[in-house]
């Protein structure tokens, strides 16, 4: 049996247990590592999602773009690896305390949507001068809307102000075995915060006063400088196969 064919049998265990329905893209280039494609599984748009099913989709290492539940299944290559922070292990190193000291005077609070002009702005700020090399460049607002948006009620948006200026937001689905950090985004102007490194921060606290047991992070690819930010975190878990693997 194939590497690919391996990985296709653990994703029909799952389909055979939910009678869920997947498909999968054609390869196409990888977004992350130069001279690789890639290639996603996909569940059916038409089925019909709460937040127990996506939980149990996110222990088997899938997330979330848009209203679409997706996972990584390239033929040739196992690189993203999903990974996540068991909070009530995690302990903050010298350099997140300082991150997180840095920042005491920001403010957090939630929104139920993003849809406005000023949170777009500061989207379309962050895309065009920290990722302009990316997939997601050029951004638009129809993009902005269909990445981060669902139609599942899971999502919380939480706003990171400063003075009332809106400096960060994070994407973060609330889910029953923990939170899905999506996606945040961030001023450019605003290096010395480390805001990336300090949303993290807030979310693991933020899980421990819901009493949720992990920090999904996504997918890390350990030859993507673009990813290393995700290994600072430890104790961190990675996913082998179907099984959660923790790693000091």
């Amino acid at each position: 049996m194939s590497h690919l064919n391996e990985k296709i049998d653990a994703i029909e265990e799952i389909s055979n247990l939910e009678a869920l329905q997947f498909f999968q893209t054609q390869p196409h280039a990888c977004s992350y590592l130069k001279n690789q494609t890639a290639s996603t599984v996909f569940l059916n748009p038409k089925q019909s999602i709460n937040r127990p099913l996506y939980s149990q989709l996110s222990e088997y290492g899938f997330r979330r773009s848009g209203d679409h539940i997706y996972k990584p299944l390239c033929e040739n290559c196992n690189a993203c690896i999903p990974m996540r922070i068991p909070v009530a292990l995690f302990k903050q190193s010298r350099s997140q305390k300082r991150t997180w000291n840095r920042n005491r005077d920001i403010t957090v609070s939630t929104v139920d949507s993003i849809n406005i002009d000023e949170h777009y702005q500061l989207y379309e700020w962050y895309i065009r001068k920290r990722h302009h090399d990316g997939d997601m460049y050029p951004p638009s607002r129809e993009q902005f809307q269909n990445f981060l948006a669902n139609k599942w009620h899971s999502t919380c948006y939480y706003e990171f102000r400063v003075d009332g200026e809106l400096i960060a937001t994070s994407v973060s689905d609330i889910m029953d075995n923990g939170i899905s950090a999506v996606y945040t985004y961030y001023s450019p102007i605003e290096d010395k915060r480390s805001l990336g490194k300090y949303v993290i921060l807030f979310l693991i606290n933020e899980a421990k006063r819901l009493h949720l047991d992990s920090i999904y992070l996504g997918y890390w690819i350990k030859n993507s400088n673009k990813m290393n930010y995700k290994s600072d975190y430890r104790p961190l878990e990675i996913q082998s196969g179907n099984h959660w693997v923790l790693v000091n």
